[in-house]
């Protein structure tokens, strides 16, 4: 858990590295079959071989969703939060093609910390995305997530 307090000294600092997660073919399969998005260079290994990405790739947004449980993995919620919401992207750029077979972690930096009051605060974290053994991450990306924290827990907590 990180204090409120904290989060001025944590700003521009790596807060959290995820664990590896596998991006199986049958995960592209999945999610292919979730988001209606089955184009061949997904889910098609024998024509995506004659593609310049030599076999298939994941979404950018399969690589996208897995920063939820990057997230959950390597970034230490505020003390006392009872719940999180996803407040979008300021930026978002996808650098590399992420191969079926490989393995993906996230990093993230926080950037800013903002309360909003009422127990309100929007977090700033730079992700990034890396693929296993590759020179450029899968994506990059500046995600605001709002916290929400009950005093009350809080004062619990601390006690």
């Amino acid at each position: 858990m990180t204090r409120a307090s904290e989060l001025q000294a944590l700003i521009g600092q790596e807060v959290g590295v995820s664990k590896w997660f596998d991006v199986t073919q049958a995960r592209i399969d999945a999610f292919a079959d979730c988001t209606e998005d089955h184009q061949f260079i997904h889910v098609d290994p024998e024509a995506a071989r004659a593609t310049p990405f030599g076999g298939t790739i994941a979404h950018g947004f399969l690589t996208l969703s897995l920063a939820s449980a990057m997230s959950y993995d390597a970034v230490a919620p505020l003390e006392g939060v009872v719940m999180g919401v996803n407040y979008g992207f300021d930026k978002l750029r996808f650098l590399a093609p992420v191969p079926a077979g490989s393995r993906i972690r996230g990093r993230f930096k926080l950037i800013s910390a903002d309360d909003k009051g009422g127990g309100r605060w929007l977090l700033k974290h730079e992700l990034t995305v890396e693929i296993e053994g590759a020179d450029k991450p899968a994506l990059i990306a500046d995600w605001l997530g709002m916290q929400m924290v009950d005093p009350k827990k809080r004062a619990m907590t601390l006690a």
